[in-house]
């Protein structure tokens, strides 16, 4: 369609001829410039900006590398309380779970049979010193005729071992006496160290056996304050422990009582602390690991033995390092990777070897400079090679573990 010519008609029998149009009103130009766009193609969308990511440097501060274990709980103190006399229990003097002291009555076994034997052998003890007196004087006689020859020599020598048999008479009836009164005495059960004591086991009205027929068990009184936290070290770690000793940067726990810091089930940070008390004099050679153990406060008594709780013993000497929050860290395959935004904030992924984890950040032991720009927040949007719109965040500083 041309819009710059017109038609005229001419007269009639002449020939038609186009000529230029001279005068063109305002809609006729509009029409045309709508008609002329209709073959021309649409503008080209604009390129899509690169996506925004969240950059930080990593933290740099001294820290000290804690291995962790699992460990049990274990009484530092456990006593049976069995019963050191025959016969009825006459009375039960505590509370199923109640906290004892020493010297806190338990039992009460009837103890008149026993009563009886001490006053029978009160009577055999009178005896006795009554017979030893009677030897001594007629001893005393004998020598004094003999000085007159009035009584001869070996009457003497018989007197004096009279004597000699009504004194060791005389002591073995002072033997059975305190036999007897101890035997009065076991009929009182008593606590014989603090601590929880357990259910009992034998009621009222109940026979049981003293300490020469097989001791009846009555009940157990465990210590929880402080208590004992045992756990296994493996022969690698320990290796590792004893190359430090020798290098003079970690102390020996068999010398020295390194800290140690204890988690409980379900707690996601130490609540309690301790230190080192005992390694064991060999490795177990059926799992190859070294029993170990440390001393815990239990001042609220919470702990009780039987329980799990790790263990986070001191690794190391304190060092400098690097750290990451656990996010910024990728896993490829094999290895652990974190996202760097280079100069042209184009992003390369830079393999890492972690460390142990301290007040919830990362070590990095290798791979990461302090002024390296890591992507902490919006992984998921960054390419390996491709630019990226980086937004510095401050430092990551972790949080209390």
């Amino acid at each position: 369609m041309n819009a710059v010519a017109s038609l005229e008609r001419s007269a009639p029998g002449k020939v038609h001829s186009f000529q230029p149009l001279r005068r063109l009103s305002p809609l006729a130009i509009l029409l045309a410039a709508t008609l002329s766009g209709c073959s021309d193609k649409p503008p080209a969308p604009a390129a899509a900006a690169p996506p925004q990511v969240t950059v930080a440097q990593p933290t740099k501060r001294v820290v000290t590398d804690w291995d962790e274990f699992t460990g049990r709980f274990e009484a530092m103190e456990e006593v049976q309380i069995r019963a050191r006399v025959g016969g009825f229990v006459d009375s039960i003097q505590f509370k199923d779970g109640d906290f004892v002291k020493p010297g806190d009555l338990l039992y009460v076994v009837d103890s008149r049979p026993f009563e009886a034997i001490a006053l029978q052998a009160d009577g055999q003890l009178a005896d006795a010193r009554a017979k030893a007196e009677l030897a001594r004087r007629e001893l005393e006689r004998a020598l004094t005729l003999n000085q007159t020859q009035a009584v001869s020599d070996s009457i003497v020598d018989q007197r004096r071992q009279t004597l000699q048999a009504a004194h060791a008479a005389e002591m073995q009836a002072e033997g059975a006496l305190k036999a007897a009164k101890l035997n009065v005495e076991f009929t009182h059960v008593i606590a014989p160290i603090a601590g929880r004591i357990s259910r009992h086991l034998v009621s009222v009205g109940n026979l049981v056996q003293g300490a020469d027929g097989g001791a009846t068990l009555l009940t157990a009184i465990v210590s929880l304050d402080p208590i004992y936290i045992y756990f296994d070290m493996d022969e690698a770690t320990y290796l590792k422990y004893n190359k430090l000793w020798f290098e003079g940067r970690r102390p020996s726990s068999r010398d020295t009582p390194n800290p140690v810091q204890v988690s409980l089930a379900g707690e996601a940070k130490p609540s309690h602390d301790g230190k080192m008390d005992f390694l064991d004099n060999r490795m177990d050679v059926s799992t190859a690991t070294l029993r170990s153990r440390a001393i815990i406060p239990n001042k609220d008594l919470s702990i009780l033995p039987g329980q799990f709780g790790r263990v986070r013993l001191v690794g190391s000497a304190p060092y400098e390092a690097l750290l990451l929050p656990d996010t910024a860290v990728a896993t490829d395959q094999s290895r652990k990777i974190v996202f760097v935004v280079k100069e042209d904030n184009t992003v390369e992924a830079r393999p890492v070897v972690l460390g142990p984890l301290d007040e919830g950040l990362r070590v990095i032991r290798e791979g990461l400079k302090a002024e390296d720009r890591v992507i902490v927040d919006g992984l998921q949007r960054a390419r390996v090679g491709a630019k990226v719109t980086p937004q510095q965040h401050a430092a990551p500083s972790g949080s209390k573990k």
